[in-house]
């Protein structure tokens, strides 16, 4: 079985499915990753500050256009085929994997972009429901496609807040900007250090090679449609009102700790997470720019904590991953581990030692099956690029 992430082999098996489907070659291609987060959770619905950086999975889109007199999307990963006018008037239906495209579409057709009628298809490696942004990936990947079909280009941030509106219009889930900015912005070799309020961002060298990223897939999928994103980020805006801040970003622990007796138990709780969140990632940057591994790991370790006791977002399973990761730290290869995404299952990030990482992988998948009972998926991977469009062979 070919590397997920050998984006040549995947470009490749999608132009002969696209040609089994349409009768054609595709004549336009584009890519965005997936990503995972380092640090910095639920904090970006919160103008606060995230660190995140692209990962080797991607979703590539091919397509050519059409004489058709409306588009249609078909997924190597699913099944139906998505048949929309491009009038503006596109809404949520079935199959519903082809809201995130039909969002993005609809996006760029708002911003003037005329891609014309065509036909699609897409494919993903992002492991979907891991928390590694697969629906941002899609979303992201449909945008720089249009932008290829139209010969237009947007700005980079404007492609990430279309995408973040498709999510919120079209799959019904209240995202933060995290997600759709670094599938969009990701630098191959650097985390990207995302001011959420300001939209600024900052490279974050991890290009050291003695150092990867080691996923781990619980698989146990989470679902955030089903309510539960929505309600931390309601609980958030609450906590924020009654700390007479506009967000929680705008807030410091002193100002907690002095109103903490007219707080309920969990708005002091979700607000101790965001406002001592938004430090670790501030702190975690600097220290990653520094290369001061034993620090950034601490950190990660502490978000782990607090999203677990303060935020109530991880599981069990996740937990059990983390554990394994801590009882391997530092001589046994790992430097710090977390669960990343937005909770209730998913995956956790770690860093490791390049050198170390097989024997950390082996370690924490067999750990995990017999504390478990569930094979956990794991793959290292390194700062990938963001989304750009793809010459086709």
């Amino acid at each position: 079985m070919s590397d997920p992430a050998d984006i040549t082999a995947q470009l490749a098996r999608l132009t002969d499915a696209f040609t089994a489907a349409y009768g054609r070659p595709p004549t336009h291609a584009a890519v965005a990753p997936g990503r995972v987060n380092l640090i910095g959770e639920h904090t970006d619905y919160n103008d606060g500050f995230v660190l995140p950086m692209a990962i080797q999975r991607q979703t590539v889109i091919v397509a050519a256009r059409s004489d058709r007199p409306a588009a249609r999307v078909r997924s190597t990963g699913a099944e139906g085929e998505a048949e929309f006018a491009l009038d503006g008037q596109m809404a949520p239906g079935e199959p519903a994997w082809a809201n995130y495209v039909k969002g993005a579409v609809h996006g760029c057709l708002q911003r003037g972009l005329d891609p014309g009628a065509f036909d699609a298809v897409l494919d993903s490696t992002v492991p979907a429901g891991g928390g590694l942004s697969s629906s941002a990936s899609i979303e992201v990947a449909t945008a720089t496609l249009i932008e290829a079909l139209s010969d237009q280009r947007l700005d980079p941030v404007d492609k990430a807040l279309l995408a973040q509106k498709a999510e919120h219009d079209f799959a019904g889930v209240p995202c933060g900007i995290m997600d759709q900015f670094i599938s969009a912005m990701g630098r191959e070799g650097s985390a990207l250090l995302i001011d959420c309020r300001s939209h600024q961002t900052r490279p974050v060298p991890l290009s050291d090679e003695s150092i990867v990223v080691l996923i781990a897939n619980s698989n146990c999928k989470h679902e955030l449609t089903g309510g539960e994103y929505a309600e931390r980020r309601a609980q958030c805006e609450a906590a924020a009102e009654r700390l007479g801040v506009s967000v929680l970003r705008d807030a410091t622990m002193p100002q907690l700790d002095a109103v903490k007796d007219r707080l309920d138990d969990m708005s002091y709780r979700r607000a101790r997470h965001v406002i001592s969140e938004n430090q670790r990632t501030l702190d975690a940057a600097d220290a990653m720019a520094a290369g001061d591994w034993a620090t950034v790991g601490s950190l990660m370790f502490a978000s782990h904590d607090s999203l677990r006791d303060d935020f109530e977002v991880s599981t069990p399973e996740l937990d059990q991953l983390v554990e394994l990761a801590a009882t391997r730290c530092p001589d046994g290869g790992v430097i710090g581990s977390r669960m990343t995404g937005g909770g209730f299952g998913g995956c956790t990030v770690s860093l490791v030692r390049a050198d170390a990482a097989d024997e950390v992988a082996a370690a924490l998948g067999a750990g995990y099956a017999k504390a478990v009972g569930i094979q956990p998926t794991i793959f290292a991977t390194r700062p990938a690029a963001g989304a750009r469009a793809l010459t086709l062979p």
